[in-house]
């Protein structure tokens, strides 16, 4: 089955039959129950919904697009299509335009086959868990009531939401234009043929940023695995190499690529290459933004992470005097953290910034914008800037499960199991996290797959899997 419904939406792969794969019926069915859900909350001040629909590249967009846009006109909404359009874009295309809530259709890094709706409320922030579970409570009720034909809503086309995007980042307190200008930057950007190919040039454009993009065509034809990890990352890291031949320092003599830059396709993930064609480090993301974040700052501050990502993030967060969260796997736990604790900045370690003052969201183009003004004030390059920060490594493991497994009672065993270790501190918010003083690892029961995930970090690649291993070890013999 690859027709997966959860409490941040629904996402598949198009065709088959019902039930089993994303398909028109499946589309509207879950569209009318978020449209149902959003106009149960406004009540009586019910008879106008504004609902903003935006999509990535992929080839199934336009068909889904049609589908989602012409099920809120029969439940009465306005809807505000920006078209193609990036994750953050839409969801601050939500606040724009003072919507009722949003859609955005993709299916992030996952590959072309692959679509899904992901729901937004009025805030433009992904649904809680709560209202997620409402959500799919109305789909499975099917308790719908669509609107009369005088009362059909209408479809109103918006196609600026990229440009009050770019404005919007260029606005922002600490992107420091007048030094990335004067830094005079080359980046080449790897797009994978979807919406970064029509944004980002505009916000480079609008940075002064001289560029080259790879895969710019927003054709949907996912020039390579679509996640920005190193194993799919060969031709822009190749691309890098060729065109930064020489000697590498702040006062470089030849003028190759600064920076590598690479998205997936909704543009909500960003993973930086060194002016060296060697990875920065997708985990590292969010480490080197908050850095610059937190250096800028007058007083100490928090920041958020989610449990699974590294632990550099605290570190540099205790340079500055600042205080570290960790919150469970999921944007909407990383962002409930930050509102609780007023997190200046936070995210997740695939590659995920998300800083509350533009809005609470990833957004590719702010991590962009902030770590260019990071290295045109520090006048340093983007291997020298990482070799500044603590290096760890993360090994990621899997334990297969049976359907006789039962994960929750194996999961009790571990946390009492490592309570008893006076070196570990064990943290049981989402799965069970067992930190030592050196190293940590991580283990969650997967929401999509029948397996339990095995995040281990520590200082080198053998040891973080060594350590993962062990932990696989207690719960084979705990099976």
């Amino acid at each position: 089955m690859t027709l997966i419904k959860s409490i941040s939406g629904i996402r598949g792969t198009i065709g088959g039959r019902t039930g089993d794969t994303l398909n028109p019926l499946d589309i509207v069915k879950f569209t009318t129950a978020y449209a149902t859900f959003i106009k149960n909350g406004k009540g009586s001040d019910s008879s106008s919904l504004r609902i903003v629909v935006g999509r990535d590249g992929r080839i199934s967009g336009p068909m889904v697009r049609d589908v989602v846009c012409g099920t809120l006109v029969g439940m009465g909404c306005e809807v505000i299509d920006i078209g193609l359009a990036s994750t953050p874009t839409t969801e601050l295309a939500v606040i724009y335009h003072r919507a009722d809530g949003g859609i955005i259709i993709t299916a992030s890094h996952n590959p072309t086959q692959w679509n899904a709706l992901k729901l937004l409320n009025s805030e433009g922030e992904f649904l809680t868990a709560a209202d997620g579970a409402e959500v799919l409570r109305i789909a499975e009720a099917e308790d719908f009531n669509y609107a009369p034909v005088e009362q059909l809503g209408r479809v109103v086309t918006d196609v600026s939401m990229d440009r009050h995007h770019v404005q919007s980042v260029l606005d922002l307190r600490l992107v420091d234009t007048e030094a990335i200008r004067n830094r005079k930057f080359r980046v080449c950007a790897d797009t994978i043929n979807s919406v970064g190919g029509i944004i980002l040039p505009e916000l480079f454009k609008a940075l002064g940023v001289d560029y080259e993009i790879l895969n710019g065509e927003c054709t949907g034809q996912f020039a390579h695995n679509p996640e920005p990890l190193e194993k799919n990352l060969g031709g822009i890291m190749e691309k890098m190499r060729q065109n930064t031949a020489g000697t590498f320092s702040s006062k470089r003599k030849k003028k190759g690529f600064d920076l590598g830059i690479v998205v997936d396709p909704d543009v909500d993930r960003l993973a930086f290459i060194c002016e060296d064609g060697k990875m920065f480090g997708e985990e590292y993301t969010l480490v080197s933004v908050a850095d610059y974040v937190l250096g800028s700052s007058a007083c100490a501050h928090a920041t958020v992470s989610n449990l699974s990502s590294t632990r550099a993030l605290r570190d540099v967060t205790e340079k500055y005097e600042g205080h570290y969260y960790a919150a469970a796997v999921g944007e909407v736990n990383v962002t409930t953290k930050m509102k609780e604790v007023g997190a200046v900045i936070g995210g997740e370690g695939n590659g995920g910034v998300i800083y509350p003052e533009s809005h609470y969201g990833r957004d590719a183009l702010v991590g962009i914008a902030l770590f260019l003004s990071s290295l045109a004030q520090k006048g340093c390059t983007a291997s020298e800037l990482r070799a500044t920060f603590p290096n760890y490594q993360i090994a990621k493991n899997r334990i297969d499960l049976t359907p006789e497994t039962d994960v929750d009672a194996i999961l009790v065993k571990v946390k009492e199991m490592f309570a008893k270790d006076p070196d570990a501190v064990v943290n049981d918010i989402d799965g069970v996290k067992i930190d030592f003083p050196t190293m940590w690892v991580h283990l969650r029961k997967s929401n999509t797959e029948p397996i339990i995930r095995v995040y281990s970090e520590a200082q080198t690649m053998e040891e973080a899997d060594q350590l993962g291993k062990r932990l696989m070890q207690v719960v084979y013999d705990f099976q």
